[in-house]
């Protein structure tokens, strides 16, 4: 036991004193390589549907992605308003609230994942008829989500879990236990396809077996943890005081969440709508590209994590200066794979089908999307420092109209008159340099307006 917890106090950062720039490159390349891996379990299961199933079942997991993503960035809310608060009753000493947010927000997030699945099972058709998802893939689609929900509750606590070491400095350990799961959903997923013959069900259930296995493994370590993040049976109970703190940053950054999840929701309704080999590409392309938004998130919630312990210590100057560190370290590594990616993208996308059609049109996507991921990545670091500060509604309220509603004006008004799918991909670089303009407005507003907190100890 001791051991367990000298090994667990040895991966913690100190964000508080010394340089920085080193011990955010530290802190955020596991984090990177985390969301990478979260993203790997819908990778593996569209590699391995198209290469073992069929292109429609491809085209089918891809066409649930954007719904998967709105229940998840619920979650990615309540995660982050937890680790706001945690990291800053870290950084202003006060433990005994920050042992109560982390008991209560396991109870939050426990209830969240059980509302969302029950909501989602029971609105199932619906969201098939919102998605105008095409006959010959409906039964696939509806298989996997139908499946895939009954992982939320796990997958609300792993995200939650992962929160909770990520504000004390600790981004080896949830890296760790998702390797772990990645390797036995991959595992799963050929024993489901090829050995068992139960198609796209047995993938859907690996996926959710594996990502209740990483919930596991991280309660697991965080019992075995003494201190300020240790959890307890014993203390789960719910605090009226902290959770409304929690929701107060969490609710409007999960909502500017999913409001990428939603516009993506209706311009999924726009790519179904143009036939399978369109849905297939943008299916590959989309799991390509979400790559690189692991960089792009995990420099935001490095920035996020940072700023929240140092403004709880009342180092304002730090603060601002962990944000541009962030800033030009997160969006130079966002330049980087962007090329790598448009170079590759051809060999990228026929790993998920060698049709050239399929490769020819998901090349499109890679262009309008990939080639401008820097716009989103100004727009997520900027925001992720705001929420640091405990500004989350600004940029929630400012991606709604620049990302949601430019992109359902195009989808409405401009798609309609140039039905091609390279006239819909435009409105993703264009939605992003609205919404960057004005947060980057926004930022500029509340930095030089934060006041030192006063904290009571």
């Amino acid at each position: 036991m001791k051991e367990d917890v000298r090994m667990i106090k040895a991966k913690e950062i100190d964000m508080l004193h010394g340089s920085l720039w080193d011990k955010m490159i530290i802190f955020a390349l596991p984090l990177a390589l985390t969301v990478f891996l979260q993203q790997m379990y819908n990778t593996i299961d569209t590699a391995i549907v198209g290469q073992f199933i069929s292109s429609h079942a491809m085209a089918a997991v891809g066409t649930n992605v954007p719904v998967v993503g709105l229940c998840v960035n619920l979650f990615f809310g309540v995660s982050l308003g937890a680790n706001v608060m945690i990291a800053r009753y870290i950084g202003s000493g006060e433990e005994k609230k920050a042992r109560a947010t982390v008991h209560s927000s396991f109870m939050l997030a426990a209830g969240a994942g059980i509302t969302l699945a029950v909501i989602g099972e029971l609105g199932i058709n619906f969201i098939m008829n919102i998605l105008d998802v095409p006959e010959e893939v409906y039964d696939l689609a509806k298989t996997y989500l139908s499946i895939y929900l009954l992982g939320m509750p796990m997958l609300a606590l792993y995200n939650l879990e992962s929160a909770i070491f990520r504000s004390r400095g600790d981004t080896e350990t949830p890296l760790i236990a998702l390797s772990i799961a990645s390797i036995v959903n991959g595992v799963l997923d050929l024993m489901a396809t090829s050995v068992l013959g139960w198609g796209i069900a047995g993938v859907a259930l690996a996926t959710v077996t594996a990502q209740s296995l990483s919930a596991v493994i991280l309660f697991v370590a965080l019992k075995r943890t003494s201190g300020i993040t240790g959890i307890s049976i014993h203390e789960m109970r719910w605090d009226s005081g902290r959770m409304s703190e929690v929701v107060k940053v969490g609710l409007p950054a999960a909502l500017q969440a999913m409001v990428f999840s939603f516009s993506n929701v209706i311009i999924q309704s726009a790519i179904n709508s143009l036939g399978a080999d369109v849905m297939a590409a943008s299916s590959a392309a989309f799991t390509i590209e979400i790559n690189i938004y692991c960089i792009i998130n995990a420099f935001s919630q490095t920035t996020t994590t940072f700023v929240s312990q140092n403004y709880g210590a009342g180092n304002l100057p730090r603060c601002r200066r962990a944000t541009w560190i962030s800033f030009a370290i997160g969006n130079t590594a966002i330049l980087i794979a962007s090329v790598a990616v448009y170079i590759l993208g051809d060999d990228l996308l026929s790993l998920f089908d060698n049709n050239p059609e399929v490769v020819r049109l998901g090349m499109i996507r890679i262009f309008y999307v990939v080639c401008f991921e820097m716009l989103n990545g100004v727009m997520d670091i900027l925001s992720g420092a705001m929420r640091g500060y405990g500004y989350s509604l600004p940029p929630a309220l400012l991606a709604l109209i620049g990302i949601c509603g430019v992109r359902l004006a195009w989808v409405w008004i401009i798609f309609p008159a140039h039905r091609a799918f390279d006239t819909l991909m435009i409105c993703y670089p264009v939605s992003w340099l609205c919404a960057s303009v004005m947060i980057a407005a926004a930022y500029r507003f509340y930095s030089k307006n934060v006041k030192v907190i006063r904290v009571m100890r």
